[in-house]
């Protein structure tokens, strides 16, 4: 009879082959597609602020992943949640750096990231995922730099003026 180990060790050695060849490899079609985000206006203190809104659970699973081009300053991408949780955002395939701002569900900024370097190694993901510490219900992607530019602070709020 022959070992178990023995049966599964390529099996599995396969697998992970597969998915890493899957992940460096997407077709074009799918890097190259857009998504048409709905857009809205937010405040922040008393900055106004368009932003591209993601949320429903495709747009916000692929959001900024294969965007060549930057988000234009005063805008932004908002990832809007069903319920308040800690959510993570894993910065794959994404071609810059990042301003990650997170909002609780009565628009109080909770944790914020500055300069969110994306994945330089999909294999090390650790160092290019940043979760909140508080639960959120809003999260906010901007080109980095955006916090500083905005006088952002930790007493900041959001407002929602149209999403």
């Amino acid at each position: 009879m022959v070992n178990k180990i023995t049966l599964l060790v390529p099996i599995i050695v396969s697998s992970i082959i597969i998915g890493i060849l899957g992940l460096v490899f997407v077709p074009s079609d799918i890097k190259n597609r857009n998504l048409d985000f709905s857009t809205g206006t937010i405040k922040i203190d008393d900055t106004i602020i368009n932003v591209e809104v993601a949320d429903s659970d495709d747009e916000r699973q692929r959001w900024l992943m294969f965007r060549e081009e930057n988000l234009p300053p005063n805008s932004g991408l908002l990832l809007v949640y069903d319920k308040p949780d800690l959510y993570s955002m894993w910065l794959l395939n994404i071609r810059y750096p990042l301003d990650l701002l997170w909002f609780d569900q009565q628009g109080n900024l909770v944790y914020t990231v500055r300069d969110a370097q994306p994945c330089d190694n999909f294999l090390d993901f650790s160092s290019c995922t940043f979760k909140n510490t508080k639960p959120s219900k809003f999260v906010l992607a901007a080109h980095s730099g955006f916090i500083s530019q905005n006088n952002i602070a930790n007493a900041s709020k959001l407002e929602i003026l149209s999403i």
